[in-house]
């Protein structure tokens, strides 16, 4: 095997051996590799869609203020919590304008909302919001990090952290008993559309909820409630696919983040801070946004592109899929390399929640895309990995695997450190 890996190596070396993989958003890419990256829209728009696109990016990037600001909320702006349109940090701030991160909450018991769904605790519903207008918040959150330490099989030292957040109401008292807490950051927003024109059926044919197989990697999709159709339907979006589409992530997020009522979460009067073509626009901006192009491969690049499959990474991070049809016609037919089967995987009880969400069990979370990884830390140098950031390099977001994931988690920790080295390269190279 080894010889075969030298040899890919000098072929790398000799040319880019990428086989169409850096055209990582497929007609969607961007040769742009700078802190601009995540902010194009797709090229093969045409002229009315640039249009719409740019008025979209308006209501994201908008600093919102009272009276449309919700009186609770969790940051006044989409671009706050996903600079650059990147990843947003893991933090949680007492100051006025507010936090980057937040907590999901949900009732351990009781009658769910919605078919399959959660249960909304009393008087908080299913997200703290840490900030507010006029008042007092709902809470109040303290963000603290344990450190621990991971060694190689070389016996190198790698350091690691996980984080505690401690949640106070504004009286002075503990939240109330039986409910779960899920602290996460934002996920960067580009390439998204894309990943709505995935079809149900692809994504089915990626699942082995039995392990069919016998690989010891088992996904699979996550079936919500769809409040549109009033079905239950597969989930894709979100840390743990809880959400159908990009209208339902879209209007969500300015209701829950922003305290923006809209036209799926309008007010009791059926009054709504956001109109209906601002949440459109905004939808219509998520979907276009770009994909960078990947990076020429160097000879350690080209290593660790064969690494990933042979620590069995490409398990669950995809690397290739093909769109299906979407309202959207560039969007369409595409075949693009995120990295993702957008599946839920058992990912081990060190980054559990505890926390279920429709179908998704505490320690299940969607694979994340990787395409972009690379580009993270330069368009926002203080941004960090997994679901609530606690991994400050792609090395340690790699220990944290278990579950499913603990084979190419050893893999990489017991690898020589040429070769953890030379996986590194290849995903910064995305």
């Amino acid at each position: 095997m080894r010889w075969g890996l030298v040899a890919l190596v000098v072929c790398a070396a000799c040319g880019d051996n990428l086989d169409g993989e850096d055209r990582q958003g497929g007609a969607t890419t961007v040769d742009d590799r700078s802190r601009d990256a995540f902010n194009h829209p797709a090229p093969n728009l045409d002229a009315e869609q640039r249009q719409l696109h740019q008025f979209g990016r308006g209501p994201f990037n908008f600093l919102w203020a009272p009276p449309q600001l919700g009186r609770l909320f969790n940051h006044n702006a989409c671009l706050a919590c996903h600079a650059g349109n990147g990843r947003g940090l893991s933090e949680l701030e007492r100051g006025p304008f507010g936090s980057q991160a937040l907590v999901r909450i949900s009732m351990t018991s009781g009658t769910p909302d919605v078919p399959g769904g959660n249960v909304s605790a009393p008087g908080f519903g299913q997200q703290l919001q840490d900030h507010a207008t006029v008042g007092l918040p709902e809470v109040f959150l303290d963000l603290a990090w344990r450190e621990t330490v991971v060694y190689y099989g070389d016996g190198e030292a790698q350091p690691m952290r996980d984080p505690f957040v401690t949640v106070m109401q504004p009286n002075g008292t503990p939240m109330p008993a039986g409910i779960a807490l899920s602290y996460r950051q934002a996920p960067a927003v580009f390439g998204l559309g894309l990943l709505e024109a995935i079809s149900d059926d692809t994504l089915r044919a990626l699942e082995d909820p039995d392990d069919a197989d016998g690989d010891g990697i088992s996904g699979r999709v996550n079936l919500v409630w769809d409040p549109q159709t009033t079905t239950t339907r597969v989930g894709r979006f979100g840390h743990k696919a809880s959400v159908v589409d990009l209208l339902q992530q879209t209007a969500g997020a300015f209701v829950n983040d922003i305290g923006l009522s809209n036209r799926l979460h309008p007010e009791d009067d059926g009054m709504r801070d956001l109109s209906d073509e601002q949440l459109e626009h905004t939808t219509f901006f998520i979907s276009t946004l770009a994909v960078p192009a990947a990076a020429p491969r160097s000879a350690a690049a080209q290593l660790g592109r064969v690494l990933f499959d042979e620590f069995a990474c490409a398990g669950c991070h995809t690397p290739t899929v093909t769109t299906g049809a979407h309202p959207i016609p560039q969007l369409a037919n595409q075949t693009i390399h995120p990295y993702t089967d957008l599946l839920l995987h058992d990912v081990g009880d060190l980054l559990t929640d505890g926390r279920s969400d429709f179908a998704a069990t505490g320690v299940e979370w969607r694979t994340p895309p990787l395409w972009g990884i690379g580009l993270v830390q330069l368009v926002e140098p203080a941004a960090t990995f997994l679901h609530d950031g606690r991994a400050r390099t792609l090395a340690e977001a790699i220990l944290w695997h278990g579950g499913e994931a603990a084979a190419a988690r050893e893999a990489f920790r017991t690898a020589p450190r040429s070769d953890r080295d030379a996986l590194i390269a290849f995903l910064e190279s995305l």
